[in-house]
C-alpha cells in the first residue's frame, strides 16, 4: 500500500484559502506547516475546465490550478506521488448521499467524508433527506429517525466550504414521502401513502417550512426539491376531494408553487426529471425515447427549474446520449446523477458501478455536460458499509479527470483513504448474475428465511447448481480478501470476511438441508442440529457486532434498530429451524410443511431485492 508522501508549505507563499483548506486537511494528514517534507508550492493558470499539474523537482511539488477544486486534487495527487496533468470539463463533480434510509451520517464522519472528497476533486455533496432535518413547530417530522439539527448542517456546510465543496439540500416536496406521511399529524395533506396532498394549504405550509430550513443551513443557492416516481399522483385524497385530473396539470401546478416558494427563498430550484417522460407513455417507463411529449409541455414547465436526469441501469453510451437529447427537447440542459452503486448491496458494487458510470462520464464529458453527480442510495434500510463505497468516489472522480489507469486510483486511494483498493473492490465481488434479468443479491442471501427458502429457490430454478457455482465465487472472494481482514480505514475488510463466512454457511446449509429431507436422510439432518446450524448462528453472532461496530462509527444510533430486528429474525429462524427438525427427527411432527411447500424447478424465477420479500411468506414486516 502506498504511503502518503509528507507534504510542507509556507503561509508567505501559499493563497490564503488554499492555507486555510491545509490546515484543515492537516487533522489527518501528513501535511505541516512550515514542517518538514516536499515543499508545496502553488501556481494559479488561466484553463477553460478545471485543471490540475503536478511538478516536482528536488524536494518541492508544485501545483498549477485554475480552480480552488482543482488545487486540492493536487494536493491528493502529491500525497498520492503522482505527477502529470489532469483536467475535467465538469464545473460540478460530486455525490449524492443518501441520509433517509435509516443511516444519518455522524456530523464528524461526514467531515471526514469531505476531506476525501475534497483530494479527489470534487465540490459538490448533495444531502438528500426526506425527513432527517428538524422543523420548528413540526415534533412529528423525522421523529424517532435522528434528524440534523440546523446547527449540525450549519457546522457540516462551514466544514465543507473551507474545502471548496457545496452542499446542496436534496428533499423531498412531493412524492418518496411516506416517512413523514406515517403520522397521523399529516393526514390532511396525504394524496396516497407516499405522495403528498397537492392544492392543500397545509401542504404548502410544510413545503414553505422545509425550504426556509435548507435557506438557513446552507450557503448554497441551489435546492434539490425531488419531486420522483410520485407513482398515482392525483389518485387519492386530491381526486376525491377536486376529481380527476391529469397528471401532467397537477404536477406543473405543484412545481409551480414550490418554485415560487423557493425564489422567495433566494434559491434556485432543481427535480428529478422522471415524471415528466412518464407521463408520455402507457408503461409510464422513464427511459422512453420515442414517444412525443404532449404538446406545449416545454412551455409549461417552469422555466427557472432546472431537471436533474437520473441514470445508474444503463451500459451503452447510446442510452445516456438519447436521454441527454431528450431533456434538451424539453428546452433543458440537464444536471445528471450517476450511481455509485450502495443500494441493495452490503458491499460497494464496483463493477456494476463502473459498467454504468464510465459510459454515462464519457457521454457527459462529449455532450458538455457541467454538472455530473454520484447517487448512493440506502434502499431498504442503508445496510451497505458506506465506507466501502470511498473506492467508488475516488475512481469515479479519477474517471472525470480523465484517468484510465486504475493503478494510479489504488494510489491516490491508498494516501487518501489509507486502504487498499484492490481488496475494497474485491470484497464487493458478492453478487453473481445468474440470467439477464436475475442477480444474486447477498443481502436477500443473508435474509432469506431459512425454513421457506423462496430466494435460494428462486435461484435454484433459474440455475440447478446456482449454489455451487456461487459458493466457489464466494471462497474466491475470501481467498483474496483475508490478508487485509484488519484494513478498516475505509471499508471494514474484516466485516466483509464474517460476512462471507456466513453466507458460505448459509448457502451450505441450505443445500444440505433440501437433499437431506428430501432423501430422508436422518443422519444428515442430525448433522445440521449439531454442527451446520450452531456454525450458522455463530457467524451471524460476528456479523451483526461488526454491523454495529461500523454503523454506530459512521452514523447515528436511529436506524440501526430495523437491521438488529432483521439479524434477530434470522437467528430466531435458525434456531426455529434446529427446533423443527429434532421434532421431526423424533416423530413428534410426520413432515416439515415449509420444505414440501417448494415450487418447481419449472416455475418462473422471480426478481426480489428488498427484505420483505424474502423474509416471510407475506409482506407483513
Amino acid at each position: 500500500m502506498n504511503q502518503a508522501a509528507k507534504l510542507a508549505w509556507r503561509a508567505a507563499e501559499t493563497p490564503a484559502k488554499i492555507a486555510d483548506a491545509l490546515r484543515s486537511l492537516a487533522d489527518e494528514y501528513p501535511i505541516t506547516e512550515g514542517g518538514r517534507g516536499l515543499k508545496l508550492k502553488f501556481r494559479e493558470v488561466k484553463d477553460s475546465e478545471t485543471l490540475c499539474r503536478v511538478l516536482r523537482n528536488r524536494g518541492e511539488v508544485t501545483i498549477e490550478y485554475s480552480t480552488f477544486t482543482g488545487a486540492l486534487r493536487g494536493v491528493g495527487s502529491a500525497l498520492a506521488k503522482l505527477d502529470g496533468e489532469e483536467r475535467t470539463p465538469f464545473r460540478k463533480l460530486g455525490i449524492m448521499l443518501d441520509v433517509s434510509r435509516n443511516m444519518v451520517m455522524r456530523v464528524e464522519h461526514f467531515k471526514k467524508w469531505l476531506r476525501r472528497l475534497a483530494l479527489c476533486g470534487c465540490n459538490e455533496v448533495l444531502i438528500y433527506s426526506e425527513d432527517t432535518y428538524e422543523l420548528e413547530d413540526e415534533p412529528f417530522f423525522g421523529a424517532y429517525r435522528a434528524p440534523y439539527t440546523l446547527e449540525e448542517l450549519q457546522e457540516m456546510d462551514d466544514y465543507a466550504d473551507v474545502l471548496g465543496i457545496e452542499l446542496v439540500g436534496c428533499i423531498q416536496t412531493l412524492g418518496h414521502l411516506e416517512q413523514v406521511l406515517q403520522h397521523r399529524h399529516y393526514a390532511s395533506m396525504t394524496d396516497s401513502e407516499r405522495i403528498l396532498l397537492v392544492d392543500s394549504v397545509e401542504s404548502e405550509a410544510l413545503i414553505r417550512k422545509m425550504i426556509s430550513f435548507w435557506n438557513k443551513a446552507l450557503r448554497s443557492r441551489r435546492i434539490h426539491v425531488g419531486m420522483d416516481e410520485a407513482h398515482g399522483l392525483g389518485r387519492g385524497l386530491h381526486q376525491t376531494l377536486h376529481g380527476a385530473e391529469g397528471e401532467t396539470s397537477i404536477m406543473n401546478r405543484h412545481l409551480k408553487v414550490v418554485s415560487n416558494i423557493c425564489k422567495e427563498n433566494g434559491l434556485a430550484p432543481m427535480i428529478w426529471s422522471d415524471m415528466y417522460f412518464r407521463m408520455t407513455n402507457k408503461a409510464h417507463e422513464y427511459y422512453d425515447y420515442t414517444s412525443p411529449f404532449p404538446a406545449g409541455l416545454k412551455n409549461e414547465i417552469d422555466p427557472d427549474t432546472i431537471l436533474v436526469y437520473w441514470d445508474y441501469y444503463h451500459e451503452e453510451t447510446s442510452d445516456y446520449r438519447k436521454m441527454i437529447h431528450r431533456h434538451r427537447e424539453l428546452g433543458k440542459e440537464p444536471v445528471v446523477g450517476s450511481g455509485i452503486w450502495t443500494w441493495t448491496r452490503m458491499w460497494y458494487d464496483h463493477q456494476k458501478t463502473i459498467t454504468t458510470a464510465l459510459p454515462c462520464i464519457d457521454v457527459c464529458r462529449q455532450e458538455k455536460i457541467t454538472d455530473l453527480f454520484f447517487t448512493m442510495w440506502g434502499d431498504d434500510g442503508a445496510y451497505c458499509n458506506y465506507d466501502s463505497s470511498l473506492a467508488g468516489i475516488v475512481r469515479c472522480a479519477d474517471l472525470a479527470y480523465g484517468c484510465r489507469d486504475e493503478n494510479d486510483t489504488a494510489d491516490r486511494f491508498a494516501a487518501v483513504c489509507d486502504a487498499d483498493y484492490g481488496a475494497n473492490v474485491a470484497a464487493g465481488e458478492l453478487q453473481m448474475q445468474l440470467t439477464d434479468k436475475i442477480t444474486v443479491l447477498p443481502s436477500m442471501i443473508f435474509w432469506d428465511d431459512p425454513l421457506l427458502g423462496k430466494y435460494f429457490d428462486s435461484c435454484k430454478r433459474a440455475n440447478p447448481e446456482f449454489d455451487l457455482i456461487y459458493l466457489d465465487q464466494l471462497d474466491d472472494v475470501l481467498c483474496r480478501i483475508m490478508p487485509s481482514a484488519e484494513d478498516n480505514a475505509a471499508g471494514d475488510i474484516g466485516y466483509a470476511v464474517d460476512l462471507i463466512k456466513f453466507l458460505i454457511k448459509k448457502v451450505e446449509l441450505r443445500g444440505a438441508l433440501e437433499a437431506a429431507y428430501d432423501l430422508g436422510d436422518r443422519l444428515a439432518l442430525r448433522e445440521l442440529v449439531t454442527t451446520t446450524i450452531p456454525a450458522a448462528i455463530a457467524a451471524l453472532v460476528e456479523v451483526d457486532a461488526g454491523f454495529r461496530r461500523n454503523w454506530l462509527k459512521s452514523a447515528k444510533a436511529h436506524g440501526l434498530e430495523r437491521i438488529q430486528v432483521r439479524n434477530a429474525g434470522q437467528m430466531a429462524r435458525l434456531e426455529e429451524l434446529t427446533i423443527r427438525i429434532r421434532e421431526y427427527l423424533d416423530g413428534t411432527v410426520e413432515r416439515i410443511e415449509e420444505l414440501d411447500e417448494r415450487l418447481p424447478l419449472c416455475a418462473e424465477p422471480e426478481w426480489m431485492n428488498r427484505y420483505k420479500e424474502v423474509s416471510g411468506g407475506s409482506w407483513i414486516v
